[in-house]
């Protein structure tokens, strides 16, 4: 009985293979009866010079072609999935007047023709109801060159793996893997699918893996597969299907052609007959600049421009020099003389961000400062709107153009620019200072922020010192900068202290009279004499000056509510002989007491009631840049205190000294006289040459 059964078994495999067996092959399509009813072709596809053309230039169509014999599929006897392996070669020649789409699909589906499709997007293969359904038993690949948003397309030129549904499974930038780039590193390279060119593509599937592989017709076959996948079509294909091609065309159109093709079942290099060379090209072909239809306009119109050239880079010219003076007539006499400091308001402007609120760095009396970009993002600037509110804005426009605009030195800030829009638009331009003004670094009470060391805070009054000496005495004329306070000393990059805000500011020659008597200035850094008289000098600024040191020294402002006066509250320390418990406590001092109880001392003098009592600020610079170990040998004040007890008796020299009396001095007097005693003693062959 087991032969018998054996035999039999033989017999069935014997009548089961030749049914399984499917190969065939197509170097051309021929549209004789006989070949052409291979192919069954559905839409608008036809043959047509031995091409198979699935749609052309007519919108919104479709075209499908398919084997006309049905394939098995499956084994009979396990009912897995046959091994396949299919290649042909397409193109899709673009139109030469609107984009192209759609694209190709080569597909196994169980029935024939194309009821339940439709165009555009759907490329023939599914249609808005039926996309997505598992009981379409379809299987395709696409070649896809129009991103579908709806079908979560990768880009415009992929290839992709359709389950029952156009929203592909795998997908991948069409384009292949070549062998190396010479150190054994793979590199991917794009192929545009709708280009005109000729394209040949490979696909195989056994073992439950899917490999699609795509390469120019007539190059070598990559090795390296575009797509390579598990994927188990045994619940997608039935036992028999038909096998073809499918494409369709929307509003944007193409021609979608297949030039040959092969399929098997049972033998996968099949495909290597594929004829590759001398087949036709439908790339379209790039027009001769010489023949183009615009290229005789394009030549008259260079020959135009030419001969224009001359004449217009004399109008030009003319316009401009035109330009330029009538801008002149109109310009005060202060813009004539600052002109190359001009900066364009389009220009300010556009590196503000249209002077946008995120941009403001600070708001002054007169209008916000912003910071700002220049010269193409280059160079960073802040940038201060006097408002148009204000009365004093084309006073102060004028003041710090006409002094800080011909400044230069270290310790001022650059006016880099300005600006005048039209009436009552003012801007003016500085160089940028990153570390902001000293008020924030000297009062914002931040336990996270670097609080400065007494030596730092020294260095910038010594900074500080040495600008205002510069306005007084080192420039062609005097200058007054009446406002001198911590907040408008700003710090660069380096901590270098820059003085600003020169609106207040007034020039003298330096034998010049000053005539001014308006009371101008910030509250607690005004000398006694200006608030009698509203008279300003050199010696007024030396007196905020003084104000300022005590103010960066301690910590405190110089008014501050329910609190006394700063100088008077450093005064009554320095009676108790205790000066230094005024010091920041937030500060470190390190080596620097003594110097720090001197400069405190040096910012009472400065503070002195009487204005002839007060040093130069020649004076204080020759004191911070002194030999320190000279100045600071001085006696105590403790000392210099006994001193003044015996020597001065019921004696007026003393007391005139101080105050012009005559009467019995009081202990703050002497005090005060001693500070003045001390101070001389530092280096009184400085102060002599004075």
């Amino acid at each position: 009985m087991e032969a018998p059964l054996f035999l039999l078994t033989l017999f069935l495999i014997s009548l089961i293979n030749p049914i399984s067996a499917v190969d065939f092959i197509f170097n051309g399509f021929d549209d004789s009866p006989s070949p052409s009813s291979r192919l069954s072709l559905f839409g608008i596809a036809k043959i047509e010079s031995k091409i198979l053309t699935l749609t052309n230039q007519t919108s919104f169509s479709t075209g499908r072609a398919l084997y006309s014999q049905i394939i098995p599929t499956k084994d009979p006897v396990t009912s897995s999935v046959l091994p396949f392996s299919t290649s042909f070669i397409f193109t899709m020649a673009p139109s030469k007047n609107t984009l192209s789409g759609h694209g190709i699909v080569f597909l196994f589906a169980p029935t024939t023709g194309i009821n339940g499709t439709s165009s555009a997007q759907h490329l023939g293969l599914f249609n808005l109801t039926n996309n997505g359904n598992p009981n379409n038993h379809v299987f395709g690949v696409e070649f896809d060159v129009f991103a579908n948003q709806e079908f979560n397309d990768i880009d415009a030129n992929h290839v992709g793996i359709d389950v029952n549904s156009l929203s592909s499974v795998y997908s991948n930038t069409s384009g292949f893997w070549s062998d190396g780039d010479g150190n054994g590193n793979r590199v991917f390279k794009p192929l545009k699918l709708n280009d005109g060119r000729n394209y040949q593509v490979w696909i195989d599937y056994r073992d439950f893996v899917i490999n699609v592989t795509i390469q120019v017709a007539g190059e070598i076959r990559p090795k390296i597969p575009l797509l390579s996948k598990s994927l188990n079509l045994s619940g997608v294909l039935e036992d028999e299907m038909f096998v073809g091609f499918t494409a369709a065309t929307g509003r944007l159109v193409q021609s979608h052609m297949i030039l040959a093709w092969s399929f098997s079942n049972s033998n996968f290099s099949l495909g290597d007959s594929l004829i590759t060379t001398g087949l036709p090209s439908f790339v379209i072909p790039k027009e001769s600049i010489v023949k183009s239809k615009w290229f005789v306009s394009v030549l008259v119109l260079i020959c135009f421009l030419v001969v224009s050239l001359i004449g217009l880079v004399a109008f030009v010219v003319v316009r401009k020099r035109l330009e330029r003076e009538r801008k002149r007539a109109l310009m005060e006499d202060w813009e004539m003389e600052y002109w190359p400091h001009r900066i364009s308001y389009e220009e300010i402007e556009s590196g503000t961000k249209g002077f946008d609120e995120k941009n403001v760095i600070g708001i002054g009396g007169n209008g916000k400062v912003y910071k700002g970009l220049l010269q193409g993002g280059v160079v960073e600037v802040a940038v201060k709107r006097i408002s148009q509110e204000s009365s004093d804005g084309m006073r102060e426009f004028v003041a710090e153009i006409s002094s800080l605009g011909r400044l230069k030195h270290r310790n001022l800030v650059s006016l880099r620019g300005w600006c005048k829009k039209d009436i009552g638009s003012f801007m003016l331009i500085y160089d940028y200072m990153d570390n902001g003004s000293l008020d924030r670094w000297i009062f914002e009470r931040d336990d996270k922020k670097y609080t400065l060391s007494c030596e730092e805070r020294i260095q910038i009054l010594k900074g500080v010192a040495s600008g205002i000496l510069y306005l007084h005495e080192g420039w062609e004329s005097k200058v007054l900068h009446r406002d001198i306070k911590a907040s408008n000393v700003l710090l660069d990059r380096d901590m270098i202290p820059r003085l600003s805000d020169f609106g207040l500011a007034r020039v003298h020659g330096h034998e010049q009279a000053i005539r001014t008597t308006r009371v101008v200035g910030t509250a607690g850094y005004l000398a006694p004499e200006v608030v009698k008289t509203g008279r300003a000098s050199t010696q007024t600024d030396v007196f905020a000056y003084g104000i300022l040191v005590l103010e960066v020294m301690c910590g405190r402002r110089p008014i501050e509510e329910g609190k006394k006066p700063l100088m008077d509250w450093v005064w009554g320390l320095m009676e108790k002989g205790e000066i230094l418990r005024g010091l920041d406590p937030r500060m470190t001092t390190s080596q620097a007491i003594d110097e720090a109880e001197r400069v405190l001392q040096l910012g009472l003098l400065c503070a002195h009631p009487d204005p002839r009592k007060r040093p130069s600020m020649r004076q204080v610079v020759q004191v911070f840049e002194g030999d320190k170990a000279e100045i600071f040998e001085a006696e105590s004040s403790e000392d210099v205190e006994s001193w003044m007890l015996k020597k001065m008796g019921s004696r007026g020299s003393s007391q005139e000294f101080w105050y012009g009396s005559s009467s019995h001095p009081t202990i703050e007097q002497i005090r005060l006289h001693s500070l003045s005693v001390s101070l001389s003693s530092w280096n009184s062959s400085i102060l002599e040459g004075r």
